[in-house]
């Protein structure tokens, strides 16, 4: 019983992730594809709010923070968050968001969909959340070359000041479950990077 009650919170977590509400949403209310307007081509909020509004973009981010919060929050109540697969449970929602699973592979960079599994975590601890909320308001106030970097520094180091809080608790399910997301988060904002450089390192060898 408890073996299947695990796999339905991993699964369903992975599923409503998986659920792009940014970029199905748009379309449904205004008829815009997020992704082929926005520079990034990500179905993220933040595009959500630029191309459609405050409306749609504030039901957009309450849905991918809801997605985190939901399978996280249940399973804080119904399982054993001292399991190894509690960590699990964690990472699925963001996983399944940052695979896009029913968007054509086209997935999202986990930035609220990670603080609604934080805000899921909270009868746990608040810690999660106290961190990831506090790095990013600390990278908001320092000028860096774009949002894309300031995510990268501030998951990479909330995945250590989080390893290292949560095991002084005593907390090791949940201090996995965030460094998972940490690494999730970090790779889906570096590939674009990547492909960015190649991209002007080939423009650069065509003009020389």
């Amino acid at each position: 019983m408890d073996a299947l009650l695990w796999i339905a919170f991993i699964a369903g977590g992975l599923l409503a992730g998986g659920i792009m509400f940014c970029s199905f949403v748009p379309r449904l209310i205004t008829g815009k594809d997020i992704c082929g307007l926005s520079d990034d081509g990500n179905p993220g909020a933040f595009n959500v709010f630029k191309h459609c509004g405050a409306g749609v973009g504030c039901l957009c981010l309450a849905l991918d923070v809801l997605k985190g919060l939901v399978p996280v929050l249940l399973a804080a109540f119904f399982t054993d968050t001292n399991s190894i697969l509690f960590a699990f449970v964690m990472l699925a929602p963001v996983l399944g968001h940052a695979a896009g699973i029913f968007n054509r592979m086209r997935g999202g960079k986990c930035i609220a969909t990670s603080f609604g599994v934080m805000l899921g975590l909270i009868p746990v601890t608040y810690w999660g959340l106290v961190l990831l909320a506090a790095l990013y308001i600390a990278f908001s106030l320092i000028k860096l070359s774009g949002n894309r970097v300031r995510s990268i520094i501030v998951y990479s180091l909330f995945a250590v000041l989080s390893a290292i809080v949560l095991c002084v608790c005593g907390l090791f399910a949940a201090a996995l479950g965030c460094g998972m997301i940490s690494l999730t988060a970090v790779l889906k904002h570096l590939l674009p990077l990547q492909g960015s450089i190649n991209k002007r390192g080939a423009d650069f060898k065509g003009n020389d």
